[in-house]
């Protein structure tokens, strides 16, 4: 029997671990990883003997965005259909976005797509230096738009507007830069990192913790309402299955350029 594609494990402190575990796709993610991860979310945010919730990858990277075989063969289910796996993807990253907990994520190799969007999702991020990020939805003629909330709260509306449209690689130093990662430390020290950061958590204490969170986030206008949610679910699942979207994945798969890359 294979693993499950999210383990969860949660220790005598409360701290909750999150491990994305499809390795072999470098965790790419589909609708089994979206499930497991909401699934542990709700429970998570339930279970009084949490205190902090870790984000970390298998393998050799943290996540590699979406499964873009995965993607194709659902963009040839009908539209309801698209709509509802849409919609429980939007819902696993507000659900982690909204935790009530003091979430970190721990980023090592590439973190694609939606892997950025987990990560701007939570609280804190840590990132080795061997660490690459990339917002590459357009590249194959899809949209990111469920995970715009979270990445315009975290780079701003002028970073979002540069790299996913651009689609570019940047590295973990300016992640930090542009406000995506907090720190950098050296490849293969994460749990090092970690350390400190777990101690300064779990001696705050735990109500006053999700009362600043939420208090802060609403402030700044983080909070996103149920209008804006299903607007943006809407347009991610019509975008899947767009002409457009068709011809990013199939190039893909066939490894050549899309029809749109100027020849010669």
């Amino acid at each position: 029997m294979s693993e499950p594609s999210v383990l969860l494990a949660v220790d005598k402190r409360g701290v909750a671990t999150v491990t994305l575990n499809r390795p072999a796709v470098n965790n790419a993610y589909n609708g089994e990883i979206v499930q497991n991860l909401l699934d542990g979310c709700e429970r998570l945010a339930g279970d009084a003997a949490v205190r902090v919730v870790v984000i970390r990858g298998n393998g050799r990277h943290f996540q590699a965005g979406a499964d873009l075989n995965w993607l194709k063969q659902i963009s040839h289910m009908d539209a309801a259909a698209n709509l509802e796996i849409s919609r429980r993807t939007a819902l696993a990253m507000r659900r982690l976005n909204e935790m009530p907990k003091p979430t970190i994520a721990l980023v090592h190799g590439a973190c694609v797509g939606g892997g950025t969007g987990i990560v701007a999702s939570c609280d804190i991020v840590i990132a080795s230096r061997d660490a690459t990020f990339a917002i590459t939805e357009a590249r194959w003629g899809v949209i990111a738009s469920i995970i715009f909330p979270q990445l315009n709260a975290a780079i701003g509306i002028r970073n979002v507007r540069r790299y996913a449209l651009s689609c570019e690689r940047f590295g973990a130093e300016q992640a930090q830069a542009i406000g995506l990662v907090h720190e950098v430390c050296e490849t293969g020290a994460l749990d090092d990192a970690l350390t400190p950061m777990l101690e300064g958590l779990l001696h705050a204490a735990p109500t006053s913790i999700r009362e600043s969170k939420l208090s802060a986030m609403r402030c700044a206008g983080s909070i996103m309402s149920d209008a804006e949610f299903e607007r943006l679910v809407a347009q991610h699942a019509s975008k899947r299955q767009s002409d457009e979207a068709t011809e990013g994945l199939t190039s893909f798969i066939e490894k050549r350029d899309p029809i749109w890359y100027p020849a010669g």
